[in-house]
This record gives C-alpha cells, structure tokens and sequence, in this order.
C-alpha cells in the first residue's frame, strides 16, 4: 500500500511536469525565442515540493491544501498567459488550405511509415516521432492554445484524483469535491473560450489581461479542499452566540458559498456584465451564462440566509430545552440519594428519624 502511494504521488508530478514542459514549447514556437526554456525552471519548485512530500509525508497530501496543484499552477498559468497575449495567430487563415496541408502531411506520414518498415526499429522510432512533431507544429496556433487549456482543465481533475489525500479528507470528500472541479472546470473554459475569441475583445488588451487575471483568480481554488470538508464543532463553541455558532456549523457550506461569489460566478457575472453593456458584444452564449452566473449568486445568498435562519432558531430552542433537562423532581432525595437509585422504595422508608436510635451520655462510654 505504501508502495502504491509513493508511485501516485511521482506519477501525478511527473504529468503536470510534463504538461507544462509542452506549454513552454509551444510558447518557444510561438514567439521564436529559445529564452522563453527559462520557463520550464518553475517546475524545479514542483521538484522542491516532492522531495519534501515524500520524506515528511511519505507521499500523501495535506489537510485543507494541495502543494502539488499550486505549484502545477505556477508552471503553467505563464505559458497560457503568453500563448493568450500572442493573438496574432490566433486566427487560422485559410481553413481549406490547412485542411489540404493536413492531408498531405498525412500522406508524408504514411510514406514515412511505409519505409521505416525497410529500417531497423530504431531509426522507425526517430523517424516517426519526427513526422509526429512536424504534424502536431502544422496545427493551427488557435487549436494548440484551445487544446492546452482543455488539457490543463483535465490534469487538475485527474491529478487531484490521482494524488494520495491526507488524513483531513475522506474518499467520500474527495469524490465530491471531483464532481465540484468538474463543473467548474466546464464553466471556467467556456468563459474563457467565449469571451477571448471575440474582435472586440482582442482589440482591447487591457480587457484581455482583466480576463486573465479573473481566470487565474478563478483557478485558486483548485489546491483547496475547504469546501467538502466538516469541521466537528465542540459543545463550547455553540454556545457562545449566533457568529460562533454558524462559523464553526456551516464552515464547509460558508466555504462554498465564498468561492462561488468572490472567485468564480461572481467575478465571471461581473465581466460577462461588462462585456454586454460597454462593449456591446452580445452572443446567446454569452447571455445564457451570464444568467446562469447570476442565478448561482442569487441561490448562494438565498442558502446563506437560510443556514442563518437556522442557526438562529436552534439558539431560541435552546434555552428551552436546557429549562427541560434541569428541571428538579418534585420530591427531592435527601443526604446526596436519588429516589431512582433504590427501585420500589420511597422517601419515607429511606428518610431515618433521628428519634430511632438515641444516643445518651452512659451509652457513649460504656463500661469495660
């Protein structure tokens, strides 16, 4: 089992490394700039993190954060920044003449396969990943930067997956929290989809780097597992007031709703607002979601009321019900005995009068 973890842990590192080491390739083609490497140094922090995963922790995560995921953002969140900013060629030109380029880089690549046969395996191999490589640069620059972003989506899904939990987690956590990435996964690639390939958009790089700097707000809150997990709240702190009672009660739930407000629907409505109303850049799409981001708010404000409703009503009960449980019987025990601790006797055989056995001078000090 052991084993098992540490295994995880290395391979889950070695595709995020792996993923961002083709984010800055494409970046190095893109700009023609062989400086741009320098990029693949942010995974040496990802390396850091492993090396003190795997001796303090033996490969498995932390409570409440993931180390790996952040880092993984690090590396990669640059790349997609300057892939973004290039939008010179985010624009195919000529779709047909592409398709027509395919076509015979597909028939270049069966050529190629057909006379590697005659080689030995080796020089198949080379020859092979060369007309690979030579395929995957002839693709349109507009797919490459979509693929990547779709790609990278996947890897914080599976990765988080992937990786071992700690001890502040449980399976079942995990898998909601999977099911939690994998919507907003499809939400943060449709804002970005939708709102960078418009004219108006890229004709404006101030609004292009506000969309980027809201996607990578947005994507914070993926190292963070506050949001599935309960807090078990200690007897003392609900009976402090309303503000410890609900924050200790409801810290998954209250986690949840501030994520959704302040680092995803809320910034996305605001910037879906903005595009609709001063840059006058109005789609279906662009409508449907930006009504859906609202309805999101709206429904988290209506939970959060309803989660204070009801921490208020159990501290108007309470008083209640502590009246119940402290009130007396109605024939005391005398002397520290409880009536219910002698079944089928009563007060008056358990009550000894004092005239029962009386005690005089002479029989206090008998006689030798």
């Amino acid at each position: 089992m052991e084993g098992l973890v540490l295994l995880n842990a290395l391979a889950t590192r070695l595709l995020f490394v792996l993923h961002s080491l083709v984010g800055v390739w494409r970046v190095t083609v893109v700009k023609k700039e062989p400086w741009y490497w320098l990029l693949a140094l942010l995974n040496l922090l990802l390396f850091l993190e492993t090396a003190l995963t795997l001796k303090f922790k033996r490969g498995r995560g932390y409570k409440w954060f993931s180390p790996a995921i952040f880092l993984y953002l690090i590396s990669i969140v640059p790349s997609l920044w300057l892939l973004e900013m290039h939008h010179e060629t985010q624009y195919c030109s000529g779709q047909s003449g592409g398709l027509s380029q395919n076509t015979s880089r597909k028939e270049d690549f069966n050529q190629t396969l057909l006379s590697a046969e005659r080689t030995n395996r080796a020089d198949d191999l080379i020859e092979t990943a060369k007309v690979f490589v030579n395929n995957l640069s002839t693709v349109c620059e507009k797919v490459w930067t979509l693929g990547l972003h779709q790609t990278f989506l996947l890897m914080l899904i599976i990765g988080r997956w992937l990786l071992p939990i700690g001890s502040g987690i449980t399976r079942d956590q995990l898998s909601q929290l999977l099911l939690m990435f994998v919507g907003t996964a499809a939400d943060i690639l449709e804002f970005t989809s939708e709102t960078l390939e418009e004219e108006n958009v890229r004709n404006s790089p101030a609004l292009v780097y506000s969309i980027l700097v809201i996607w990578t707000w947005s994507m914070l809150q993926f190292p963070l597992d506050l949001a599935v997990q309960n807090v078990v709240c200690p007897v003392s702190m609900t009976t402090r007031g309303f503000s410890s009672r609900f924050f200790c009660q409801y810290s998954a739930d209250l986690w949840n709703i501030g994520i959704s407000i302040f680092i995803q629907d809320g910034p996305f409505l605001v910037v879906r607002l903005i595009l609709m109303t001063y840059f006058e850049v109005i789609n279906q799409m662009l409508v449907f979601f930006a009504a859906k981001n609202f309805l999101v708010v709206v429904l988290q404000f209506y939970r959060l009321v309803v989660l204070a409703l009801d921490v208020r009503a159990s501290l108007r009960s309470q008083p209640e019900r502590l009246k119940g449980e402290r009130r007396c019987p109605d024939a005391p025990a005398e002397r520290g005995v409880s009536p219910e601790a002698w079944p089928g006797s009563s007060m008056e055989a358990l009550a000894i009068p004092l005239q029962a056995s009386p005690v005089t001078s002479d029989d206090s000090h008998p006689t030798p």
